[in-house]
């Protein structure tokens, strides 16, 4: 094809993306209820990590300070659901237009990889959501410089912590992915990762630290665990490749 059929098939390509995401947020968009029952269900005592582990009962209120805030709260959680939701045709778009330009082998491999990518993904992002955010959020929410002052959460606060820490769950999970990728270019060896293992320890911490922001260490701890075992899991993953 010449350069403009391409550009045509591009401009395809992003109308049936903008399409499918933007049908997925109108869904999530009408189904307040559903959505935001799931959203808020950590600020409740009875949510299902807490009972599992026998936590000391909480309720948290959340509050408005603006007068559009819950409308605007509202559409941002709608529209970040409706592209998660649609991420798997999105994904599917996308790799229809470049596969042409590959080879059958490359084809495979950019299959492969693209699965292994997005499942990685989601499972930081449910990571965050049943386990780190809960964590995090009980010790911040409850959290006093001062019996003086007053803890007061707002709902965007909450939302943006919460969006913000699965993104970032999300894409230290690509960790074992990253790891494939660079062994198959040839950077990347397990004795080496075995090697600066030390190393990696305080790498970890470190993003466990910045994920995280508190100073409990048992949170700190929670987080920085399941991405030590991602750098297991990648040096097991580069042996056996």
């Amino acid at each position: 094809m010449s350069f403009w059929d391409h550009l045509e098939q591009l401009r395809a390509s992003l109308i049936r993306m903008l399409i499918a995401a933007t049908a997925m947020a109108v869904v999530a968009f009408c189904l307040r209820d559903w959505l935001f029952a799931a959203v808020l269900a950590p600020t409740h005592s009875d949510f299902f990590v807490y009972r599992i582990l026998g936590m000391e009962s909480m309720q948290l209120s959340l509050i408005n300070v603006a007068l559009t805030e819950q409308m605007m709260v509202h559409i941002k959680v709608a529209l970040i659901v409706g592209i998660f939701v649609a991420s798997p045709y999105l994904l599917y778009v996308i790799f229809h237009f470049i596969s042409p330009a590959l080879y059958e082998q490359e084809r495979r491999y950019g299959i492969r990889l693209t699965v292994a990518a997005y499942l990685m993904f989601v499972f930081g992002v449910a990571l965050s959501y049943c386990i780190i955010f809960p964590f995090t959020l009980r010790f911040l929410a409850t959290y006093q410089v001062s019996s003086e002052v007053t803890p007061m959460l707002t709902i965007s606060s909450y939302i943006d912590t919460l969006v913000v820490m699965s993104l970032l769950l999300g894409i230290v999970s690509e960790l074992p992915v990253l790891s494939w990728i660079l062994a198959k270019i040839g950077v990347l060896r397990a004795e080496v990762m075995r090697q600066y293992r030390r190393h990696a320890i305080v790498v970890v911490l470190i993003v466990a630290a910045v994920i995280t922001p508190t100073t409990d260490p048992i949170t700190l701890f929670v987080v920085a665990l399941p991405i030590w075992l991602l750098y297991e899991v990648s040096i097991v993953i580069i042996r056996n490749s």
